[in-house]
C-alpha cells in the first residue's frame, strides 16, 4: 500500500505531513514556503510526494465556519489543479480543514513548544487533516 501525503495549505507556510505505507499514523514532515512561485511550491510538494512513493494526497481545505467558501479555496484550488497536471496519478482528496490551527495550537501548547514557531504549527495542522483522513477511512484509502 502506498503512503498518502496531508497539506495545510497556507499563504506564508504549507505544512506536510506524511503516513506510514499502512496509512495508519500520520508523521509531520516538513515546511515549504508558501510565498514561492506555484510552480515551485508544486515543485517542492512533488518532491516529497514522490521521495515518499504517495499516491493520494490529502489537501486541507479551507471552508468558513460557516460551511461558506472564502478566498482562499480559489487559490487552494489553483494549487490541486496545477498539482493534478503535473501528477496525473495521484488521488486529490479535499478535507475540511476547519479548526486544525486551533488543534495545532493547543498541541503545541501541551508539548511545551513556543507558538512563535509557526512551521511546527503547520506541520502539525497537515499531520491532523491527514489523520483525519486516515482515521475515517481506514487502511482501504477511501
Amino acid at each position: 500500500m502506498a503512503a498518502v501525503i496531508g497539506i495545510d495549505y497556507g499563504d506564508s507556510r504549507i505544512g506536510i505531513a506524511v503516513s506510514d505505507s499502512m496509512r495508519i499514523v500520520a508523521t509531520p514532515r516538513c515546511v515549504i514556503d508558501g510565498k514561492k512561485s506555484l510552480a515551485e511550491t508544486v515543485a517542492a510538494i512533488g518532491s516529497v510526494y514522490e521521495a515518499e512513493k504517495c499516491d493520494t494526497v490529502v489537501v486541507g481545505y479551507p471552508i468558513n465556519m460557516d460551511g461558506s467558501f472564502g478566498n482562499r479555496i480559489h487559490r487552494t484550488e489553483k494549487f490541486i489543479e496545477k498539482f493534478s497536471e503535473r501528477y496525473p496519478e495521484a488521488q486529490i482528496v479535499r478535507q475540511d480543514e476547519r479548526l486544525t490551527t486551533r488543534s495545532a495550537d493547543r498541541a503545541m501548547i501541551t508539548m511545551g513548544v513556543s507558538q512563535r514557531r509557526k512551521g511546527i504549527s503547520d506541520m502539525i495542522a497537515a499531520q491532523i487533516i491527514l489523520q483525519s483522513y486516515l482515521d475515517a477511512n481506514g487502511r482501504s484509502g477511501q
